[in-house]
């Protein structure tokens, strides 16, 4: 029975240790740059990019060997990796080392994350599984919040102690040891290699990918939008930002309630409410405003995603799910990683330099989504009736 009741916390924990690896650390990245005046600007910031590359592709091996060992195995194995390359930097003296050890931080990331969600997908099924999947969303941003704001404490003694938070990864491997059912190694379908996933699953993982990139430019880009607009410092800036997981944490939980009431528009809603928050940003110069625009991407963010992951997943046979999270996992973190180059590239081509104008371009950008994904989802509800 205690087995039982600790399923959900248990699955769950796996979450807040994957979403936010990566940035954890980012309130040290001043100190880090003091420690290391040789490095360049460039070098600092693949400290938090640096995972994303590696968690790629892991989530692809992750998948594979579902069909090896259980799936319980590949997590504890991954958190073992994850517990090395996260407390890892703190013992080494150099750049290339702490990218080394976050690059095996980023691998340990890309085998766990996919199975916090195959996981649910395995146990649940119907109104259970998408309630459990907004909670995992919320988990991650929970996580996030917990994690961003001990390693900015931590950081108060010295760049190295930050990394310690990477310790939450021990607490998970003794949760998943003894309160996750070993399982059964998942033995390959016979048409399971020949089988190719629908092309709607891509198009769900490019859509993970662009929501994360336009979500992802509230971290990378708001200390310099408050910077360019006499607004504030880096310590508003940080509040700021943290107002996105709060946002996403409170939709991730009431992502039930949100379906029954926008039922198949949840998506083109919550894109409308994100393309709403980027003009409001590429105009305003009100604190209060840019706070409730932050909280809206988060809204956004908080309900798009799992029920992006929902909807791909229904588009397979269970024996597929694995390759469909390894897709819209990886698509995340690519979003995740090319949201400033693009960004940056596109002001730069339009010799633009204002973050505002970003903003700006973001809120076209996603109004243009929110009418394409409301004509298909009213085609599709056409092509369901002529079928009844």
């Amino acid at each position: 029975m205690t087995r039982t009741k600790m399923l959900k916390p248990t699955i769950l924990s796996i979450s807040m240790a994957t979403v936010m690896a990566g940035a954890a650390i980012s309130p040290a990245l001043g100190l880090i740059a003091q420690a290391f005046p040789e490095a360049s600007p460039t070098m600092i910031k693949l400290i938090l990019t640096a995972p994303s590359i590696m968690i790629i592709p892991f989530s692809f091996l992750s998948s594979y060997l579902t069909s090896k060992i259980t799936k319980r195995m590949i997590i504890l194995i991954g958190l073992l990796i994850y517990l090395i390359g996260g407390i890892g930097p703190q013992f080494v003296s150099t750049i290339e080392s702490i990218l080394m050890l976050r690059l095996i931080l980023g691998a340990g990331v890309g085998l766990v994350m996919p199975l916090s969600m195959t996981l649910i997908n395995d146990y649940f099924i119907g109104r259970e599984r998408t309630k459990m999947m907004g909670f995992n969303s919320a988990f991650s941003n929970f996580g996030g919040i917990i994690t961003m704001l001990l390693a900015g404490w931590l950081a108060t003694f010295s760049w190295r102690v930050p990394f310690n938070v990477y310790w939450l990864g021990l607490f998970i491997i003794i949760l998943i040891f003894f309160f996750l059912p070993k399982g059964e190694i998942q033995k390959p379908q016979s048409l399971e290699k020949k089988a190719k996933l629908p092309l709607a699953v891509y198009g769900y993982a490019l859509a993970m990918g662009g929501v994360m990139l336009a979500y992802y430019s509230i971290a990378t880009n708001i200390a310099l939008y408050l910077e360019q607009s006499d607004l504030g410092d880096a310590a508003l800036a940080g509040t700021i930002v943290s107002f996105t997981t709060v946002g996403g944490m409170i939709t991730s939980l009431l992502l039930v309630q949100i379906e029954v009431i926008f039922n198949k528009f949840v998506i083109p809603v919550m894109l409308f409410g994100m393309a709403a928050a980027f003009l409001f940003l590429s105009f305003t110069h009100s604190i209060p405003l840019i706070v409730v625009s932050v909280c809206l991407i988060g809204f956004g963010q908080g309900a798009i995603f799992p029920t992006i992951i929902l909807q791909a997943l229904n588009q397979v046979k269970p024996y597929l799910a694995d390759r469909v999270i390894a897709w819209t996992s990886s698509m995340t973190f690519l979003g995740q990683f090319l949201s400033p180059v693009i960004l940056d590239g596109i002001g730069k081509m339009a010799n633009q330099g204002s973050i505002r104008f970003q903003y700006g371009v973001l809120s076209a950008s996603v109004l243009f989504f929110v009418v394409l994904s409301s004509i298909l989802i009213a085609r599709n509800r056409k092509q369901d009736f002529s079928v009844e």
